[in-house]
């Protein structure tokens, strides 16, 4: 009988670095609607802590920046469940800089946030995974690391380099049945998109240029989380799932339009 295509979380254990706010909280939030025990790490405890079937998660101070701190955040997880099935690497973002003034720091410590640390984390979980016969790691990507990415260089080369992590260590840890795939995430609608994509109607022009008219929401986000952790998908390792509505269109397309437009009015 086929595997049901659904994640079964009881008796899971799930750790989701930046759990406390936006997509981290809609995927934390999935995790214990499936059953699951959800961790999630961030520098400082939301207002809120992520919530569903009666349960919380529970929250462990880290900055996954630091190795130290992150092997804690999997020791806990052992020391109160005794295994670990999933961890999805979701911390990371950068702000707006200018390539040719980026300081060095920065850009360093953007590189760390979006690629190192996933990769000492994901070296962590794997060392737990294996006492449990597998796991499944998720990466957390972008459309930024797919296509180039003005304003956000280093972020870019650090999630595309997260790519290519995620399909190098789906073949070096497949004997050992840890999976390990991406997710290349398109516009994602949270609570400070507004702030970053210029308010209300910045949303509104950005959404009206996309395929489906909207930009993903963390549920989105969620629900391929929960895909590619499902025993159903024990086949799916060193995958890029596209999850961004169709992608972005070329700019070309709507200058051409633009200008037959102009050219006939």
């Amino acid at each position: 009988m086929p595997n049901t295509p659904h994640f079964q979380g009881t008796g899971k254990t799930v750790i989701v670095t930046g759990g406390g706010k936006g997509v981290g909280y809609g995927i934390s939030e999935a995790f214990l609607q499936a059953g699951a025990q959800v961790y999630i790490c961030g520098r400082r405890e939301p207002e809120q802590l992520p919530q569903a079937n009666g349960q919380k998660a529970i929250f462990i101070p880290v900055d996954v920046r630091d190795p130290e701190a992150s092997q804690t955040l999997i020791n806990t997880a052992l020391e109160h469940t005794g295994r670990l099935d999933v961890l999805i690497n979701n911390a990371g973002g950068s702000p707006p800089v200018v390539a040719a003034d980026a300081p060095y720091r920065l850009s360093e410590s953007i590189i760390r946030l979006n690629l190192i640390a996933p990769l000492i984390l994901a070296q962590q979980a794997h060392n737990a995974m294996v006492k449990n016969g597998g796991g499944s790691i998720i990466n957390i990507a972008s459309v930024s690391g797919a296509r180039p990415s003005p304003g956000t260089a280093a972020y870019g080369a650090a999630k595309a380099g997260l790519i290519n992590l995620s399909r190098s260590l789906a073949q070096e840890w497949g004997p050992e049945q840890v999976r390990v795939n991406a997710i290349i995430a398109g516009l994602i609608r949270t609570s400070a998109a507004e702030d970053h994509y210029g308010g209300k109607a910045g949303i509104e022009l950005i959404e009206h240029s996309l395929p489906m008219r909207r930009m993903a929401t963390p549920e989105d986000i969620a629900n391929a989380c929960l895909f590619l952790a499902a025993d159903s998908s024990a086949y799916v390792s060193g995958a890029a799932l596209e999850v961004y509505g169709g992608g972005e269109p070329p700019s070309f397309l709507k200058m051409a339009e633009d200008a037959l437009a102009l050219a006939q009015g």
